[in-house]
């Protein structure tokens, strides 16, 4: 039987993923076959498997960490919130249907800790130890009968528990005293330790924290582990975007990359490649006057694209980037925000909101209509010598990886060129087009999530938009997988270093004792 550990917060957005992810490769580095576990995720960062199946991003960056291929096991039930208190529900990778929050949560989550508990004795039988992610917080009292991520997986294994706060917010030390007392017996004698994270400043000056925090409590601190700046690894979900609302630089020194921050974005860590550039300087922009004076602008996915389409023209952001397209700067949209370009959006089945259509930005010849059915495939695509911008600038890259993961059936509605090619989905050969491009090739969309994630095209692109600048081109070529195994690493280092490890698989082997 494989040993556990659990990591629970005392709130959300405290650390337990990136901690889930260090002792991922910690594990991993030791030689075990270890796999990340979280029951449940609500998240709009998603990941298309090998077999055509969704999970939450989160996981698939600790399988990266525990030398592993994501797989759906590793997180068998997904919300993805779609607004109006509504979410997507997808079991074992597979959408359901909508549910509200008071459906889902009073009808159907007990329901789905079947798959939960299925697939914890499949990866039981198979690996040596799981680094298993809570959610939120487990003292949510309102939410704590029907509540299948948290405690009620920890009692399922019997597993050890570590809690976490975050210290770097303030108020760590009530957080970690309150939930605790808010838990029932039987789950307080479960949490083995205590955990204080993004700590900055002079770890001495904690000290009398901890001694206070271990006698309260009667459990162990096993760490204070430290803020640790630009991490590059994936983020989680749309709550880490508060984090990245900075202004562009003035130094002119960089290229500006302005994200289109919609109410429901999802999958920007499409763009994480991008931002990891040193000639990049990336941020998100929620309105009008965010937008600066970017040299591309990025319009990402969306859970629910006919809302985030009229929201755009409500809060003036569709006028606003329209005008900047007709001054020259290039316009890239990937999944719906590739939707959002074309002429109309059509939802007869009102599979994303109540709207029977809605007028698109009208940039690009395409009619989008959805249907019940979503497309989730990995693909391999081709780009095929693009002339982009200027007729001297082009792009071409063979080997692209990526997916696809959208509900919508896009339709041209006149002749245009097409930036990839699809040459495989799913593993099986294709022969596919994908994509479009505006005839003064300003304007370019694409279903292929991950398309900046290929070293070589991600370079060319950068260096016609240096071109455009009058720049010089870079000729180093960063190379993404191996700065993110240096991530992992530094991550792991950085965690092992700052927990007590000895401690930590004592609770692990069952001989970890509260403070008496």
């Amino acid at each position: 039987m494989a040993k556990s550990i659990m990591l629970m917060g005392t709130s959300s957005h405290v650390g337990k993923s990136i901690i889930t992810t260090a002792l991922c490769r910690i594990f991993h580095q030791q030689g075990l076959k270890v796999v990340p576990f979280k029951a449940q995720n609500m998240a709009l960062n998603s990941y298309v498997t090998r077999e055509g199946l969704e999970m939450g991003r989160a996981q698939v960056a600790q399988a990266e960490a525990a030398g592993l291929e994501p797989m759906v096991d590793m997180n068998p039930v997904l919300l993805k919130p779609t607004g109006n208190s509504c979410s997507q529900v997808i079991i074992n990778g597979r959408p359901l249907g909508n549910m509200s929050a008071r459906e889902y949560h009073t009808g159907y989550s007990l329901k789905a800790f079947s798959a939960v508990t299925e697939a914890l004795e499949r990866l039981q039988q198979n690996y040596e130890v799981l680094v298993i992610e809570g959610a939120g917080s487990p003292a949510e009292v309102n939410l704590k009968a029907n509540d299948i991520v948290n405690m009620r997986v920890a009692k399922h294994l019997q597993a050890p528990v570590l809690l976490i706060a975050d210290i770097d917010r303030g108020g760590a030390l009530a957080s970690l005293v309150g939930t605790l007392e808010l838990l029932d017996e039987d789950e307080r004698a479960l949490v083995k330790g205590l955990v204080i994270n993004k700590f900055r400043g002079d770890i001495s000056l904690l000290t009398p924290a901890i001694e206070f925090l271990e006698k309260k409590t009667g459990k162990p601190v096993l760490g204070v582990v430290p803020h640790i700046d630009e991490l590059g690894i994936d983020d989680e979900d749309s709550v880490s975007l508060e984090e990245k609302q900075a202004a562009p630089h003035e130094d002119g020194d960089k290229l500006r990359l302005a994200v289109i921050q919609t109410p429901k974005i999802s999958n920007f860590t499409d763009f994480s490649s991008l931002a990891a550039e040193p000639d990049v300087d990336l941020y998100y922009v929620q309105d009008v006057e965010g937008l600066g004076e970017p040299d591309l602008i990025l319009l990402p996915g969306s859970k629910n694209t006919t809302e985030d389409l009229l929201h755009l023209r409500e809060c003036g952001l569709e006028q606003a980037v329209k005008a900047k397209v007709q001054a020259g700067t290039p316009l890239w949209g990937i999944c719906g925000g590739y939707q959002m370009l074309g002429e109309k959006i059509r939802d007869p089945h009102h599979t994303e909101s109540v709207h029977d259509e809605v007028v698109g930005m009208g940039l690009l010849p395409i009619i989008t209509t959805f249907s019940p059915e979503k497309l989730l495939t990995q693909v391999k695509c081709r780009c095929e010598c693009l002339s982009y911008i200027t007729e001297s600038s082009s792009l071409q890259a063979d080997d692209m990886p990526g997916y696809e993961i959208h509900m919508g059936q896009t339709d041209f509605t006149a002749e245009t060129i097409h930036p990839f090619r699809i040459l495989s989905m799913g593993g099986r050969d294709a022969n596919e087009a994908d994509g479009a491009v505006s005839a003064d090739g300003m304007v370019l969309g694409t279903y292929v999530h991950g398309i900046f994630d290929h070293d070589g095209f991600r370079r060319q692109l950068l260096n016609v938009l240096r071109k455009k600048r009058g720049w010089e081109p870079l000729q180093e070529q960063r190379n993404q997988y191996k700065a993110k195994e240096a991530a992992y690493d530094r991550l792991a280092e950085t965690v092992a270093g700052s927990l007590d490890m000895k401690k930590l698989e004592a609770i692990m082997d069952g001989n970890g004792e509260d403070i008496c």
